[in-house]
C-alpha cells in the first residue's frame, strides 16, 4: 500500500493559502494509501517563537486537521516532538548531508539573509536533515508539498540514495506531489508575494470571522483593465482570485475564466468571497467544536502510538546498518 506523509509547521496563524495548498487535500489521500500527517513543532523552534504561541498553534493545527476532514481511523495524526525517533534519527543522518549542500538550500539563504550571523541557529541551517528524517522514518512513497518545499524532498532523495548505496537498501526513496491548482496562493494586498501568515491585510487567516474574510476579498488588489483573465505577469491580482475560486470549486483555471467571462471586477470579487465563505463556514464550525471538546488530544495520543511503532522500526534498521550496538539484543 502506498504510504503518504505530510506536515505543517505551527509557526503562525494558518491562512487560506495553507488551507487550499495543503489542508483541503489531505483527506483526499485517505482512500488511496496509508496516511501520516504530523504537526512539525520541532521545526518551529528553528526561529525564535513564543512558547505559548507555539503551544496554542499546535492545538489549533490539530483541530484544523480534523475539521478539514482527516479521519483518525484512516490517518495517523501526531505531533512530531511526541515521537522521539525523529530526533534520534536526526542525530545519525546529520552526518550524511554536507555543509555545502545545506548552505545552498533556498529557504536557508532567504531566511538567513535577513539575520545577523550571530543569530542564525544550527537548527535553521540543518533544517533539511530533520525534514528528511520526518519523511524517511515512515517509508513514505509520496510527500505532498508546496512548491517552496520541493527542494527539501529532493535533498531527502539524495540522502536516501546515499545511505542505500553505502549500507544496502534500507530506506525508501520518496517522491513529492505538488497540487496543480492552488499550490501557491498569493497575498491579497500584494499578489506578487505568497500569502504567508504575516500580513494582516493581505492574508485571510483561518481564525478570521466570515465577515472579515469577505471584506478582505472585496478589498483585494486587482489590476488595470476590466477583463477577468488569468495572466500572472500582467494581472497578478485577478489571477490570484481566479486561483482561489478554482481551488475551492475544484475546477480548472480555464473553467473559472469561462465562468467569469463578462463580469465586472466588483461582481467577480463578490462571487469569490461567496465561495470562500461557503467553504470556510462549515470548516470553522467544525474547528470550534473540536477545540471546545478537546477531542484532538485523544487523536494525538493514538497517533503518537501508531507513529512510534512505524518510526522505531526504521530507526532500528538504520542503527543496525551503521553499526550501533543494540544492547537489548534484538
Amino acid at each position: 500500500m502506498t504510504r503518504i506523509l505530510s506536515g505543517i509547521k505551527p509557526t503562525g496563524q494558518l491562512t487560506l493559502g495553507n488551507y487550499i495548498g495543503a489542508l483541503k487535500h489531505f483527506k483526499d489521500f485517505q482512500d488511496s494509501g496509508e496516511v501520516f500527517i504530523f504537526i512539525a513543532d520541532l521545526h518551529a523552534l528553528t526561529l525564535p517563537i513564543d512558547p505559548k504561541f507555539l503551544n496554542d498553534n499546535t492545538r489549533d493545527l490539530a483541530a484544523f486537521y480534523l475539521a478539514s476532514g482527516l479521519d483518525p481511523k484512516k490517518s495517523t495524526i501526531f505531533v512530531q516532538s511526541s515521537v522521539s525517533a525523529h530526533s534520534e534519527l536526526n542525530s545519525i543522518l546529520q552526518n550524511y548531508l554536507y555543509m555545502g549542500e545545506l548552505s545552498r538550500m533556498t529557504q536557508f539563504k532567504e531566511k538567513s539573509a535577513k539575520m545577523k550571523d550571530s543569530a542564525i541557529g544550527l537548527g535553521l541551517f540543518a533544517y533539511p536533515v530533520l525534514m528528511a528524517c520526518d519523511i524517511l522514518l515512515y517509508d513514505a512513497d509520496i510527500v505532498p508539498v508546496g512548491e517552496d518545499q520541493v527542494q527539501h524532498v529532493e535533498i531527502t532523495r539524495d540522502l536516501a540514495n546515499r545511505i542505500n548505496k553505502r549500507y544496502g537498501d534500507i530506506l525508501v526513496v520518496p517522491n513529492y506531489k505538488v497540487n496543480k491548482v492552488g499550490a501557491r496562493i498569493m497575498s491579497l494586498s500584494d499578489p506578487t508575494v505568497k500569502m504567508s501568515k504575516s500580513d494582516p491585510k493581505g492574508d485571510i487567516f483561518l481564525k478570521d470571522d466570515l465577515n472579515t474574510m469577505r471584506k478582505k476579498i472585496m478589498s483585494a488588489v486587482t489590476d488595470s483593465g476590466s477583463e477577468v483573465k488569468y495572466d500572472k505577469e500582467n494581472k497578478p491580482g485577478v489571477s490570484n482570485l481566479l486561483t482561489i475560486y478554482a481551488s475551492l470549486k475544484e475546477i480548472s483555471i480555464e473553467e473559472a475564466e469561462k465562468h467569469f467571462e463578462g463580469y465586472r471586477y466588483g461582481d467577480f470579487k463578490r462571487e469569490v468571497a461567496d465561495a470562500v465563505v461557503e467553504e470556510m463556514g462549515p470548516f470553522k464550525a467544525r474547528y470550534e467544536e473540536i477545540i471546545a471538546n478537546k477531542s484532538y488530544l485523544e487523536v494525538l495520543r493514538i497517533g503518537q502510538e501508531r507513529a512510534s511503532q512505524v518510526a522505531n522500526k526504521t530507526l532500528k534498521r538504520v542503527q543496525k546498518a551503521v553499526g550501533l550496538l543494540d544492547v537489548d539484543g534484538e
